[in-house]
């Protein structure tokens, strides 16, 4: 696939702060698809910049495309840790005659880096961009999780209708489905209406309040550790710490908090792909928004070069089996622990022949307090809720 025809050059420079070295910067080590100059080689490359310039979906957040613009020079002008890491930043893809357009250059362009080992990171716009950024798996053929930082659900008010604040709907519906899980971190109750919850436990979805992820932090880690895909609204994070978006409000995650889950998200071995959404650079003052979403990409990246390559079901041999049976439900429960990372998992096992596709799923992240709630004759939330997916 020839990919430069999907996008235009980006301009970029990199300004030194007083008394700081002008080298090994992220600028200094990014291949950039720079104007006058041929595309760059994807050999060898990890980890690809995408920005995209769509917001025409987004809801009273028009303004939005502008931001991978914005993003770059405080990202470039970050410090570069990791000596061996090849990155490349393709540009930005271009916006289509419609909508449609827009997203199947996204689909189009995901699914050619995944195909390749190679992980997106999505700069946008709306993010309306993660069903787009879905579709690229239908092309994989592969049955995957979703799983997005975002104050409320995105389900909207009509099956048809598809904008920043409908697309999970549109995802749930879309045929042939190859959605297995979604997950939310940091919903607020006051946005959520009581039927948009019914729906996330009549589908045995995974949904976590804010006060909850914000209470127990070891817990998001193997909440995020599952997903495929990771779409992060950045009205999800206060206003005092990220101004740059209409729907801002005063409570949300702060910013070490967003920064702490792209970390785990970078450390995720399933993790495939990543996107960035909603930050409006018009009302972003002194680019404050710009500058911690730099800095979460950041972290993402640092996770990635630290990932340990922790596959259950690929090295047995790395991992220690622990054995809980639960008496009332004459049920053993596998765990696993890994002698890397220590990282905890749990197995579901797969009792229905139909149900053999979704094998990749039923060895679920989980944590040592899931082993804890076991040993006390408790059957851990995660376990139930997968054994319910899977009847």
């Amino acid at each position: 696939m020839e990919l430069d025809i999907f996008f235009e050059p980006v301009t970029y420079k990199i300004e030194s702060e007083p008394g700081q070295t002008d080298f090994n910067r992220i600028g200094d080590i990014i291949t950039v698809n720079e104007k006058g100059k041929s595309f760059p080689s994807l050999e060898n490359i990890k980890l690809a910049l995408i920005g995209v310039d769509e917001d025409r979906m987004g809801l009273k957040n028009r303004g939005c495309a502008a931001a991978p613009g914005k993003v770059r020079p405080y990202l470039y002008n970050l410090y570069s840790h990791w000596t061996t890491l090849k990155i490349a930043d393709l540009g930005n893809i271009k916006r289509g005659h419609t909508v449609e357009d827009t997203y199947f250059a996204v689909k189009e362009v995901t699914a050619y880096l995944i195909k390749n080992g190679i992980v997106p990171i999505i700069i946008g716009g709306s993010q309306d961009l993660t069903y787009a950024n879905y579709l690229a798996y239908e092309n994989i053929g592969r049955i995957i999780n979703i799983a997005t930082v975002d104050p409320l659900f995105d389900l909207g008010h009509d099956e048809n209708e598809l904008n920043s604040r409908s697309y999970l709907s549109r995802i749930i519906l879309h045929q042939p489905n190859f959605l297995f899980n979604y997950t939310n971190l940091g919903y607020q109750s006051y946005f959520v209406n009581q039927d948009a919850i019914q729906l996330m436990k009549n589908l045995f979805f995974d949904f976590y309040r804010l006060g909850d992820v914000r209470k127990y932090p070891e817990e998001v880690e193997p909440m995020v550790r599952d997903a495929d895909i990771l779409s992060f609204d950045m009205s999800a994070i206060r206003y005092s710490d990220a101004p740059g978006n209409y729907y801002a409000g005063p409570n949300g995650f702060r910013g070490e908090e967003a920064c702490r889950i792209c970390y785990y998200a970078g450390m995720s071995d399933k993790l495939s792909s990543i996107g960035f959404y909603e930050f409006n650079p018009g009302l972003d003052p002194r680019g404050q928004t710009a500058h911690l979403l730099a800095q979460m990409i950041w972290y993402f990246i640092d996770g990635f070069v630290n990932r340990q390559g922790d596959f259950p079901e690929k090295d047995r041999n790395s991992f220690i089996r622990f054995r809980v049976f639960i008496d009332d439900l004459n049920e053993e429960l596998i765990f696993l622990k890994s002698k890397k990372t220590g990282r905890w998992w749990i197995e579901v096992p797969i009792k229905n022949k139909a149900n053999e596709r979704y094998g990749r799923q039923h060895q679920i992240p989980c944590s040592y307090n899931d082993y804890r709630t076991a040993l006390r004759q408790e059957l851990p939330d995660r376990w139930w809720k997968m054994q319910q997916k899977l009847m």
